[in-house]
């Protein structure tokens, strides 16, 4: 699954993933591979990323919106 964290100034992650953990507004959730579509906001929190080659690794956002689609996941912090 192909996961890009992406802000204003720059992009923080694009890469290949196994996992991802969000701060969703009403709670924290994980995207796994064949994810249904999806349109969620973020509040501030820790985007969590099970990668495939680099093992975990954190990014903190003060909030945003991800889009998950064919196995495809953009968070816009």
């Amino acid at each position: 699954m192909q996961l890009d964290i992406i802000t204003a100034d720059k992009t923080l992650f694009s890469g290949e993933i196994e996992m991802v953990t969000l701060p969703g507004t009403d709670g924290t959730f994980q995207i796994l591979k064949g994810h249904a579509a999806l349109v969620s906001s973020l509040i501030k929190g820790q985007v969590v990323v099970k990668g495939t080659e680099n093992g975990n690794q954190s990014f903190d956002i003060t909030g945003g919106i991800v889009e998950i689609l064919n196995n495809k996941v953009v968070v816009l912090a």
